[in-house]
């Protein structure tokens, strides 16, 4: 399914600039690892990618430490082929 870059989420500024609010993270480790993924691929996430990384961003900081680090996988809702997708792009940055 390809998305039509015109309407695709990346296409809204404000929608660009919450994502990269939310991307802000207590926990220092996630803070760089989020910040240097997005300054490298923010322009080129589709839709579902930013789906999967809101997911994501809706973790506890050390849940998602786990998840990126693999020490854990994702599991229930997150359990997602999108997800797993994006945490291994998070993983190889």
């Amino acid at each position: 399914m390809s998305i039509d870059n015109n309407s695709a989420h990346q296409a809204d500024p404000a929608n660009r600039a919450r994502l990269r609010w939310r991307a802000r993270r207590g926990l220092l480790e996630n803070d760089i690892i989020l910040t240097r993924f997005l300054d490298a691929h923010e322009t080129e996430l589709t839709d579902e990618e930013v789906d999967a990384l809101t997911r994501l961003l809706d973790l506890s900081d050390n849940a998602l430490m786990d998840l990126v680090l693999a020490r854990s996988e994702p599991e229930g809702e997150l359990d997602l082929p999108h997800v797993h997708a994006l945490l291994g792009r998070l993983r190889r940055a």
